[in-house]
């Protein structure tokens, strides 16, 4: 064998022990790491914004962790509870029935958060705070609505919702617990029920447009007679007016006519602007084709007739006169 031959031996036998080797260390290293991964991995924890962590050492509570990067004992600390410090919220739904034997459905939404102070009593003291919530709200509903009628529980529901809060807050403080809000989102009555409120209403609304319409017609009407009235009164006063300028030119033309003619008397006169009066209102009706008045006779003897009677006529109302203020007034009988 060569001498070359032999020192390629010699590498080929020399790299399998020192592949070897380095296998072997590998298998020895790698569990080192692995569990000293473990370990760190183990030992580091986060807990989110507005969280608390319950850590538990052995099974005894140790601490309660803060937001942010925390570190434990591997294997011994555990984190058994991250607690959410934000609000949150509760659906209740309460059936009962009012005094006036009416049944309803009231939802209920009960916000709640846990206090950053006693995160262990949240944690430790209650095992179902949901249910024990549910159980506060169901006793103060059941302890106020069967004294109530269904038209005061309408009326009342933000009181209701007070009460409900003030109830549990007291109660859940304790517990590691705050009620922010404690909210009456609907009152819920059979179906039956709310249609005969709807009715109800309708009627009563119905009632009240009547009644709106009634006053309204009411006032219409009185406002019309007291429109006719003030023209009524408008209208006598217009023909008072009237007649009071008539009579004014009737004795100014009388006096005109007794002074123009000699001899005349002031009830030739009248007689005359009575006959005048008389002709225009015939010329009045005789111009008027609908006219349907029957007429006199109008001869000349006729006519001086009708002048007669007019001057008869106002003798006879001047004598009346005449006499009536002549006769003395009846004297009294004397006192015996």
């Amino acid at each position: 064998m060569s001498t070359a031959a032999t020192s390629r031996h010699n590498s080929k036998q020399w790299g399998a022990i020192v592949t070897g080797s380095d296998l072997s260390a590998w298998w020895l290293v790698a569990p080192m790491v692995l569990v000293l991964l473990i370990v760190i991995l183990g030992a580091v924890f986060t807990i989110e914004t507005a969280h608390a962590g319950i850590v538990q050492r052995l099974g005894k509570f140790s601490r309660i962790a803060a937001p942010g990067l925390n570190f434990k004992v591997p294997f011994i600390d555990s984190v058994v509870r991250r607690l959410s410090l934000q609000v949150e919220q509760l659906d209740v739904k309460v059936e009962t029935k009012t005094k006036d034997n009416v049944f309803v459905q009231i939802p209920i939404a009960v916000q709640y958060k846990v206090d950053p102070d006693k995160v262990y009593d949240a944690f430790y003291k209650l095992s179902d705070p949901v249910k024990q919530i549910e159980s506060f709200v169901y006793n103060v509903i059941l302890g106020h609505v069967p004294k109530m009628t269904l038209d005061e529980t309408f009326e009342q529901q933000a009181q209701i919702a007070i009460d409900v809060k003030n109830s549990l807050d007291e109660s859940m403080r304790e517990f590691g617990y705050n009620i922010v809000k404690s909210l009456i989102t609907d009152i819920v009555p059979d179906d039956k029920v709310k249609a005969a409120m709807n009715d109800i209403n309708a009627a009563a609304r119905e009632r009240e447009a009547t009644v709106s319409r009634a006053e309204t017609e009411k006032l219409l009407l009185v406002k019309k007679a007291e429109a006719e009235a003030e023209s009524k009164r408008l209208q006598g006063e217009g023909i008072a007016n009237q007649r009071k300028a008539i009579v004014e030119g009737l004795r100014q033309s009388v006096q005109s006519f007794s002074v123009s003619v000699e001899g005349a008397s002031a009830k030739d006169a009248m007689a005359m602007v009575l006959l005048t009066q008389y002709f225009d209102m015939m010329k009045e009706v005789a111009g008027s084709n609908r006219s349907n008045t029957v007429m006199m006779p109008h001869t000349p003897n006729a006519l001086n007739d009708l002048f007669a009677q007019f001057r008869n006529a106002l003798i006879s109302g001047n004598t009346a006169t005449s006499a009536a203020a002549a006769d003395p007034p009846p004297s009294a009988p004397a006192a015996s």
